[in-house]
């Protein structure tokens, strides 16, 4: 059963966090605002038509922060214009990791090595594609967090060759009608607790778990 997320939290209707607030119909030209506000704040060169990639996560080794860093170098061999921007804090060697990407790559890689739970909210709103390189991922609200803002989810388990070569086919899709029918299927589910509470609830009952009653809260 998919968990639920917090929809009150992570709703980029009204979230305080991001430059423009926005909706599905109007998340397309939202977002490309949203990547200049993100560009200008990070510290990339400000153009809504270059691919913005984005990683956010603990830095320890469940969420693959080193998948992701070895794979920024071969992708970058691989697509001529891409942005990446790297949020997390955790481990040292983890954080040390992201910085060297960032030195490697000025001008196209940020690195935010610190915890800005309202950074996380912006790179949501304005990033194209969100990398996920989780070795495992039991909760994975990371991926609703990013479908609940548009932002399509590329997800790869620990190969640095797939994780290089999945995002370079995403980043051709940016800026196209498929990308933006993407956005639109994405933001339209309802990702809530609704849903996944009332499987929960089947579950247990079908168990013969006692102490409640269908329908009851």
């Amino acid at each position: 059963i998919v968990n639920g997320m917090d929809v009150s939290e992570w709703d980029p209707s009204r979230d305080k966090y991001i430059a423009v607030k926005y909706d599905v119909s109007t998340a397309v030209e939202a977002k490309a605002l949203n990547k200049e506000a993100l560009q200008a704040e990070v510290g990339l060169p400000v153009d809504p038509n270059i691919p913005l990639v984005a990683f956010i996560g603990r830095l320890e080794e469940q969420k693959g922060p080193d998948v992701m860093a070895a794979a920024i170098p071969q992708l970058m061999e691989m697509v001529e214009d891409v942005q990446i921007v790297l949020l997390g804090t955790g481990k040292k060697k983890f954080e040390r990791m992201l910085m060297s990407a960032e030195e490697k790559f000025p001008g196209k890689v940020r690195a935010v090595v610190k915890f800005n739970a309202a950074l996380a909210h912006h790179i949501m709103a304005g990033a194209d594609v969100l990398a996920v390189t989780s070795r495992f991922e039991p909760c994975g609200l990371i991926q609703l967090q990013g479908m609940r803002y548009g932002t399509c989810n590329v997800v790869e388990p620990a190969d640095v060759k797939k994780v290089a070569t999945t995002l370079q086919r995403a980043i051709k899709v940016v800026g196209t009608p498929a990308y933006e029918e993407m956005v639109r299927n994405c933001m339209i589910q309802d990702l809530s607790w609704k849903g996944p509470a009332k499987n929960w609830e089947n579950v247990l009952l079908s168990l013969g778990v006692a102490g409640g009653e269908p329908g009851v809260e």
